[in-house]
C-alpha cells in the first residue's frame, strides 16, 4: 500500500469547507463537521436546503468516478428511491476543486435518523429491520439495472477487485497485526475464493452497480421507510456481495445467522436468489472482511484499538469458509 495522503487538521478542514460552501450560495448557519473517514462531512444550510456539503478523500477518486455517483444517486432520487439528492453550485457544476488534489460536493439531507452503529448490540426487532433492509437494497438494484448505469464509471467488486494481486481497499493479507500463520491462512482462503468466484461468475452470478456499504450507520430511517447515504465505496460488484457486506459488521454478535437469513429472504422476496446464490454468502462476508483489513492499513494506527477487532472477525470467517 503507498501511503496515505495527507490529512488536513479539522481547523484547515473547516477552512476548506468555508471556502467551497461559498460556491453553493453560503451557509446559513456555522458549518459542522458530522464525520471524517473517507471524506470529511459537514452539515450545511444552503439556500437551496439543508446539505451535507463533502470535502472528498484526495486521491480516492477520479472526477469522473465522483461524478458517476452523484448521476447515480441524482436518478434514484427522481426514480423515488430514498437516496441523497445531488445539490449542483450557484455557477450549475457539480464538483468544485480547492486545489492540491482537494474536491468538493454537496448533497442533500436525508431527513431521517441511522438504524443504528456497527458497535450496538441487535434485537430481535432488528431481525425484522434487516428483512427490509434486504428489500431495499432489492429495489435499488433494480431501479440500477432499469436506468442502465453499465454506463458510469465506477470501481469493480469483481474477482479481481476481491481476490487480486492489488484489491480495491489494498493487499489485507499484509495487514501487520496478522501472525505469520494467520496471513498464510488468508493467502489460502482468497485463492480458494478466487477459483470458486471464476465458476460462480461463470455460472451466471449476477454482477450491478451496489452499493456495498450498506452497514447500520448509512441506513435510514425515513418515516415508513429506509433509505441510504454514503455512496462513496460503490461500484460494479456481486449481488450477493452486497448483502454480505451489510452483515459482517455483525458477524460476532448472537443474532448473526438470524441477520444473515434476514436479509437475503428480505432480498428474495423481490428479486429471485438461486441456492448457489445463498450458498456464497459466507465466502461474501469472509472476503468483505479481507477487504476491511486492508482497509485499515493506510487509515488506521498499529496500536488502534479496533484493529484486533478486524483481525478476530476475519479469521472467524475464514476458518467457517475452510471447513466447508
Amino acid at each position: 500500500m503507498t501511503a496515505a495522503p495527507h490529512t488536513p487538521p479539522h481547523a484547515e478542514l473547516t477552512q476548506l469547507a468555508q471556502r467551497a460552501v461559498a460556491q453553493w450560495g453560503g451557509s446559513d448557519r456555522p458549518l459542522r463537521l458530522l464525520s471524517h473517514r473517507e471524506n470529511a462531512v459537514f452539515d450545511a444550510a444552503l439556500p437551496a436546503g439543508r446539505a451535507a456539503l463533502r470535502l472528498h478523500r484526495p486521491g480516492y477518486r477520479s472526477d469522473s468516478q465522483i461524478l458517476a455517483e452523484l448521476d447515480w444517486t441524482r436518478e434514484l432520487a427522481a426514480a423515488g428511491f430514498p437516496a441523497p439528492q445531488p445539490m449542483p453550485m450557484s455557477d450549475g457544476g457539480w464538483l468544485l476543486h480547492l486545489g492540491q488534489g482537494q474536491r468538493a460536493t454537496c448533497i442533500g439531507w436525508l431527513d431521517g435518523v441511522p438504524i443504528g452503529e456497527g458497535t450496538d448490540r441487535l434485537t430481535h426487532d432488528s431481525v425484522t429491520e434487516y428483512a427490509r433492509i434486504g428489500e431495499m437494497l432489492a429495489r435499488l438494484h433494480t431501479m440500477t439495472i432499469a436506468m442502465g448505469a453499465e454506463r458510469l464509471d465506477r470501481p469493480r467488486w469483481d474477482i479481481d477487485g476481491l481476490t487480486g494481486a492489488q484489491p480495491l481497499w489494498g493487499q489485507y493479507w499484509g495487514m501487520p497485526l496478522l501472525t505469520p500463520s494467520q496471513r498464510d491462512m488468508v493467502i489460502r482462503a482468497r485463492d480458494v475464493a478466487r477459483a470458486r468466484l471464476r465458476l460462480y461468475q461463470a455460472g451466471g452470478a449476477e454482477i450491478t452497480l451496489i452499493h456495498s456499504d450498506a452497514l447500520r450507520e448509512n441506513v435510514f430511517r425515513l418515516d415508513d421507510r429506509l433509505g441510504l447515504i454514503d455512496f462513496d465505496d460503490s461500484g460494479f460488484g456481486f449481488v450477493m456481495y452486497e448483502l454480505a457486506a451489510s452483515v459482517t459488521q455483525l458477524v460476532d454478535d448472537p443474532l448473526y445467522p438470524e441477520i444473515q437469513a434476514a436479509i437475503v429472504d428480505g432480498y428474495a422476496s423481490l428479486r429471485p436468489l438461486r441456492a448457489v446464490d445463498r450458498e456464497a454468502f459466507d465466502m461474501f462476508a469472509m472476503l468483505r472482511a479481507f477487504s476491511a483489513l486492508g482497509w485499515t492499513i493506510p487509515r488506521l494506527p498499529a496500536d488502534h484499538p479496533r484493529l484486533p477487532t478486524y483481525v478476530r472477525r476475519a479469521m472467524s470467517l475464514t476458518q467457517r469458509f475452510l471447513d466447508e
